[in-house]
């Protein structure tokens, strides 16, 4: 399985000036879900915008780990309680949407069909304008290239969230959008373009700091460089940050082991 589509940080923003945001960054750029979502959670209880993230946090552990299921799902469950206007609602179906296609994306359930009609639900409720839109495209772009297998959807898709997550200026989704842009230039064998794509997506990952998200950009762009030498070192230092990482993302680690086995 290609790693495209696979471990995307998505819609969370990088930290403000709030200590809270701050520390939740730290850990949660650093595979500490775990204690990321335990910093939200006294709030999450009765704020509906805390517990979205800490169920997107925790979802976010499934697409790196293939596990904890059932906190992503329970976590889910609570912030669409609480949801009290469209925008929260619509904010929490798109949700819903993404962890329907992790499970289904990883062999866990199949979950399609409601991974379509949620983030179906998620278009009806959000305004055109809402700032969640361009995660709502992006991941519809998900659906259409890894379960429908539409790429000229797909690449519709990406397109909208590359415009709508500059226009609202959400860097670590652009940093996915470009990925993706990438990765469809890749399967077009537009090489070049794939190559600046992914080194765009590896670029906004380093300054933001998103450290779970560098070993599959360096492994990306490995894909498309032309010099061995160079794309034997990117993979050696995305191997480097998994291992540091404790092997995550899972599926990435399983590949650079094989890639790295000599030949029989």
């Amino acid at each position: 399985m290609r790693d495209s589509g696979l471990s995307e940080p998505e819609g969370s923003h990088p930290p403000g000036g709030d200590p809270l945001d701050r520390a939740v960054w730290r850990l949660r750029s650093r595979a500490c879900w775990d204690d990321a979502a335990a910093l939200l959670a006294p709030r999450a209880e009765t704020e509906p915008e805390l517990a979205l993230r800490r169920a997107r946090i925790l979802i976010e552990r499934c697409m790196f780990t293939a596990t904890g299921w059932e906190a992503a799902s329970d976590a889910l469950r609570s912030a669409e309680a609480l949801a009290d206007d469209d925008e929260a609602r619509g904010a929490a179906a798109c949700e819903r949407g993404s962890l329907a296609y992790a499970s289904t994306l990883f062999g866990v359930r199949d979950r399609a069909d409601e991974a379509r009609s949620a983030l179906g639900r998620a278009a009806a409720l959000l305004r055109p304008g809402s700032p969640t839109r361009p995660l709502l495209d992006f991941r519809r772009g998900l659906i259409a290239q890894h379960l429908s297998r539409n790429p000229a959807g797909a690449s519709a898709a990406f397109q909208r969230a590359h415009a709508g997550a500059t226009a609202h200026g959400h860097p670590l989704l652009l940093s996915s959008t470009w990925r993706h842009v990438a990765a469809m230039a890749e399967e077009d064998g537009r090489l070049a373009e794939a190559r600046h794509g992914f080194a765009e997506s590896l670029r906004i990952r380093e300054e933001l700091g998103y450290l779970i998200g560098i070993a599959p950009a360096l492994a990306s762009l490995a894909e498309v460089e032309p010099d061995a030498d160079e794309a034997a070192r990117l993979r050696e230092e995305a191997r480097r940050l998994v291992h540091l990482l404790g092997g995550v993302p899972s599926w990435l680690a399983k590949r650079l082991e094989e890639a790295a086995e000599p030949p029989e």
